[in-house]
């Protein structure tokens, strides 16, 4: 009765388009990880909450690793590897035993209004915490085969020309080379071998939103990924900056938002949304050499969508 409820409460208030029974199996030997974003609010808005619920599912399903998708330090990211937000942000609100696994972090748009290569320097004191570069790529083996998962990790922000021309984005993107970016991935993706089974991008901004940051920069980084993503053999983009959750499918493009680990804002459907929900949550992943597996997870612990990317 409870989940009837909770289902007609989600359809009607317009914030989910659909909600599934079924989830991951915990016992299925995969590689499994998380994807959060839009965390940095010193335990602010429902950051405590979403650090709780992320505790009971990493004790549940012993993932990998976890990824952020970026805009990890709010307001203006950090200062150096010794600024407080460190310890008020990142080590005191995800101090659990149990989070302490690899997280690999991209830079979102409010890290650039700090010191973005700070957060590439805490790489090199911190044991979880890792950001080699502004982008860089990870291979992994899956599970239970000879194939292998590649992510690769990308610096959006350099890739929005309006930053360039921002006072304080400007003297920070203008020590990246974007067009290297570019190549460098076009590379990565186009690169042939037979080992990879899975190509997974992440980005900060999406190509593609139904929330309320479908502005210049969702439209630049649209312009400047939309057809490698589209012509090229990328099997999913993860992205945050859209403080929701998300799934769309568009132009041969499957991709992810998870931005809502602290601050929610309101997403709306578009044609081609397959999921979205206006809640503070996270996403989990189970990947194997057949498919990738994803739910949707609320604060609640509540499994709002689960979907899955077949070869």
């Amino acid at each position: 009765m409870l989940k009837r409820l909770l289902i007609f409460c989600l359809i009607f208030s317009g914030l989910v388009l659909r909600v599934e029974s079924q989830t991951i199996d915990p016992t299925v030997r995969s590689n499994k990880f998380i994807v959060i974003g839009d965390w940095g609010r010193n335990g602010d808005d429902q950051q405590l909450e979403v650090a709780d619920q992320l505790i009971h599912q990493v004790k549940k399903y012993k993932p990998d690793f976890i990824i952020s998708s970026g805009d990890n330090f709010y307001p203006n990211g950090v200062r150096s590897i010794h600024d407080p937000l460190w310890k008020h942000s990142f080590e005191d609100i995800y101090k659990s035993y149990h989070l302490q696994i690899d997280w690999y972090a991209i830079l979102g748009n409010h890290d650039y209004l700090g010191d973005p290569d700070a957060q590439v320097e805490y790489s090199r004191i911190s044991r979880r915490w890792n950001m080699p570069e502004r982008y860089y790529s990870k291979t992994i083996p899956i599970k239970g085969s000879r194939k292998k998962a590649l992510f690769i990790y990308i610096d959006t922000n350099s890739l929005i020309p309006e930053f360039y021309a921002n006072s304080i984005y400007g003297p920070n993107v203008a020590k990246s080379d974007s067009s290297a970016q570019k190549k460098w991935m076009k590379k990565l993706i186009e690169e042939e071998d037979d080992e990879i089974a899975w190509k997974i991008v992440v980005g900060h901004h999406p190509v593609y939103t139904g929330g309320r940051t479908n502005g210049y920069d969702t439209r630049s980084i649209r312009k400047s990924l939309e057809n490698l993503l589209r012509h090229s053999e990328v099997d999913l983009y993860i992205s945050g900056h859209d403080h929701s959750l998300q799934y769309l499918e568009h132009n041969g493009i499957k991709q992810v938002i998870s931005g809502s680990a602290s601050e929610v804002t309101q997403s709306d459907t578009l044609p081609y949304t397959k999921f979205t929900a206006s809640e503070a949550g996270f996403i989990l992943f189970s990947l194997t050499e057949e498919k990738i597996e994803f739910d949707v997870i609320n604060k609640s612990g509540v499994t709002l969508y689960h979907s899955k990317i077949e070869k």
